[in-house]
């Protein structure tokens, strides 16, 4: 398999840091509030698995970029559907 530039690791990286970064405020709102109510867990768990899946792949592609920003927005979205439950 070839290679992934560097420079396009940087690009990746400065979108996965712009796109993980964006569930801080909602983990922090809920956490703050002690309120999950207007999150979605269908929304959640499929997002949640579908990052999972971009985790894989990025684990298989090498691509340091998609491997560190799924791992922290996997984080961030277990926290959120922790909540989800923990709240009821």
């Amino acid at each position: 398999m070839k290679a992934i530039p560097l420079s396009i690791e940087i690009i990746g990286l400065l979108a996965a840091t712009l796109t993980t970064s964006s569930f801080v405020p909602q983990v922090y709102k809920i956490w703050k509030t002690k309120s999950a109510e207007g999150v979605s867990l269908t929304m959640f768990l499929m997002f949640f698995s579908g990052v999972i899946l971009w985790l894989f792949y990025g684990l298989y592609i090498h691509s340091v970029a998609m491997t560190v920003a799924n791992v922290i927005t996997a984080s961030l979205a277990l926290i959120i559907i922790y909540y989800k439950f923990k709240l009821k």
